[in-house]
């Protein structure tokens, strides 16, 4: 698939023996993206950039070829072309990046190639969410935290994915205290349907505004399951509901339930 962001500029960052000796990526890779939307405000709060193949290969398929020899570069790789391809299309509010704690070896020279980007194309680091999924084992919680304060440190906005279906549970909030929480769609998905998953579900968004962590709900595919999750208190909707992602787009997303 070809499309008119084939040729945007390479950046490589530099600053530690890891970041130069990097593999190639042997990948071709691009974004979709997903709206996040705000009910109170009826506007898109963020876009969530989601890695795919240039060949239409979807996430699951490009991170099968991830491994431990080109994980740092990957990483790297999808953190600027988010960025790139965000600003082409003229966003103008936030964008969320997922990123790989395992893959980042000095947070404060490992930021360098997304600072470097952010500033070539004029989107401002304190509208980036970098996000770190809770489905993937940390091998050092202390190297997490790290990142974490140095991603705040810069002025980004930091936010754990998939809450409610990972290694840690509540454990991560008390150890990194982000700043936004993504439920995990499988609490989100028939809540409306399920006593558990809503008493799980309630209890998590309490903590999290106890605590002044806005909270996400991703997943979201019906107006049941939206109003059960906006009555007990999510802040933002992700899902198919509102808009599916869309390669090298952003979508509009459909507001008419919010």
């Amino acid at each position: 698939m070809t499309t008119k962001f084939d040729n945007l500029p390479d950046f490589k960052p530099l600053g530690c023996k890891q970041c130069l000796e990097a593999r190639p990526l042997d990948l071709d890779i691009t974004m979709a993206f997903q709206p996040i939307v705000d009910p109170v405000d009826k506007t898109v709060f963020a876009y969530e950039a989601l890695v795919r193949g240039k060949d239409g290969a979807g996430a699951g398929q490009v991170l099968s070829h991830v491994t431990d020899d080109n994980r740092y570069t990957f990483d790297q790789t999808c953190r600027v072309k988010a960025i790139q391809i965000a600003s082409a299309l003229g966003i103008e509010c936030n964008l969320s990046i997922n990123f790989l704690p395992n893959a980042v070896y000095r947070p404060e020279t490992c930021i360098r190639a997304t600072m470097q980007a952010a500033d070539e194309f004029d989107l401002p680091v304190n509208r980036i969410i970098f996000e770190v999924t809770e489905a993937e084992p940390v091998k050092d919680p202390a190297h997490l935290m790290g990142i974490f304060e140095e991603y705040r440190d810069r002025g980004f906005i930091t936010a754990i994915d998939d809450f409610g279906a990972g290694y840690a549970g509540l454990n991560l909030l008390n150890q990194f205290s982000p700043q936004i929480l993504k439920l995990d769609m499988e609490l989100c998905n028939g809540i409306a349907g399920d006593r558990i998953k809503k008493t799980i579900t309630e209890g998590a968004v309490n903590t999290a505004h106890a605590l002044d962590i806005r909270v996400i709900a991703e997943g979201v595919e019906t107006v049941e399951d939206y109003e059960v999750l906006r009555e007990i208190g999510a802040d933002y909707f992700q899902g198919y509901l509102f808009a599916k992602p869309e390669i090298e787009k952003l979508p509009l997303p459909d507001l008419s339930f919010a």
